[in-house]
């Protein structure tokens, strides 16, 4: 690259990675003041905190990156123009095309790690995720219940003590109705969690077992010295993880497994997870494209930029919320799978065209302005009325 071009690429990075640390620390510490409870409500450590919070980093960055490069085109474009960096290099005979190679470089850098990230990375931090949390509920005693309250750990199961006394559970209530023929209450004065033989178990000191079958008028009770209940017995089996769309691999979505219960129940949902995830890398270049259609044209400083840019972003944001919609209808209708590419596909050769050609755009500008003009009543009403 030449010394300009090396200037351009320079401020144009410098910006997007201000703004992709500066927007991505923002929504991080949002994400993770929802994610305390971990730490106040689950007595988690403050490492499995960051773990948690750490692994929604790659979802954002492949959101943000998109805008960030976007809005980081629209500064370096505006500033080259308003220091006149735009109009000497013009002048000198410098070509759109020419000026346009190091924002082409940067976006395809972004494009690149967008791409590993919503191919590779990002599923896997998401199936991450989904394992570690389900580990957060598994050991439900150290983690999810609460002193004092009732707490619903899953569909039929219900715990509560009453006070902690070290590492005992003092006053321990368990009810077990996932069984809708049987209901199973343990009560016990004292409890402990311990680890025993690979095997996680509440071990239950003077108590009772309530049992109570439907198809029967009484109940039985046994009163126990000491009891083991195992916990495993009340999280997820083995194995029986339901990961969602997002949270699976993309080979996984390219020949998805047909007894996966999720996919049984809404196959379209892994369509089109795979087609954004093919198309995530389009976005950083549509944004630069759209972004030097609207301002790659040197212009004087008495030439206002304000309506360029809000130009830009109404652009962008059409086709992002086509690629959004288009996503959602390729869920329902495998032919709106063509819709998914065409969004960006479609903005980054429109804008290109633009950027590229703009005695021709500006020729298109022109008639469309003409024609809607001409669909404005006030042009047939004499001047002096119109005045």
């Amino acid at each position: 690259m030449t010394r300009i071009e090396r200037y351009i690429f320079g401020t144009a990075l410098n910006a997007f990675l201000s703004l992709l640390v500066g927007l991505t620390a923002v929504i991080w510490i949002t994400q993770a003041l929802r994610e305390l409870d971990l730490i106040t409500g689950k007595g988690q450590t403050f490492v499995v905190f960051l773990v948690v919070t750490g692994l929604s980093l790659p979802a954002l960055v492949t959101v943000i990156a998109p805008v960030a490069l976007f809005i980081a085109a629209i500064y370096t474009l505006n500033k080259l123009n308003s220091d006149s960096e735009w109009v000497v290099a013009a002048a000198a005979g410098m070509s759109p095309a020419r000026l346009m190679r190091p924002f082409a470089l940067l976006g395809g850098i972004v494009a690149l790690v967008v791409a590993l990230n919503t191919i590779w990375l990002m599923p896997a931090s998401f199936a991450q995720l989904r394992h570690l949390i389900t580990q957060i509920r598994a050991d439900f005693v150290a983690n999810l219940v609460r002193e004092g309250t009732f707490t619903e750990l899953d569909d039929g199961i219900t715990f509560s003590y009453r006070d902690r006394a070290g590492d005992a559970l003092l006053g321990i209530f368990l009810q077990d109705r996932r069984d809708p023929q049987r209901t199973v209450v343990y009560i016990a004065e004292r409890g402990i969690a311990a680890d025993v033989d690979d095997g996680s178990y509440l071990l239950l000191e003077k108590g009772s077992i309530h049992r109570m079958e439907q198809d029967r008028g009484d109940g039985s009770i046994v009163t126990f010295e000491r009891y083991a209940v195992d916990l495993a017995a009340f999280g997820p089996e083995q194995g029986a993880i339901l990961y969602k769309p997002r949270e699976q691999s993309t080979a996984a979505l390219i020949a998805p497994d047909p007894d996966d219960p999720y996919y049984q129940t809404v196959p379209g949902r892994f369509r089109a997870e795979l087609h954004d995830r093919l198309t995530a890398w389009l976005y950083p270049i549509a944004g630069i494209a759209i972004a030097f259609a609207a301002l790659g044209q040197a212009v004087t400083t008495r030439q206002g930029r304000g309506t360029a840019v809000a130009g830009a972003v109404i652009a962008m944001v059409v086709v992002r919320v086509a690629g959004f919609a288009a996503s959602s209808a390729a869920v329902g209708t495998p032919a709106a799978v063509l819709a998914v590419w065409a969004a960006p596909v479609g903005g980054i050769a429109l804008a290109l065209w633009v950027a590229l050609r703009p005695q021709q755009s500006a020729a298109v500008g022109a008639r469309i302005g003409g024609a809607l003009s001409a669909l404005n009543p006030l042009h047939l009403l004499p001047a002096a009325r119109r005045a």
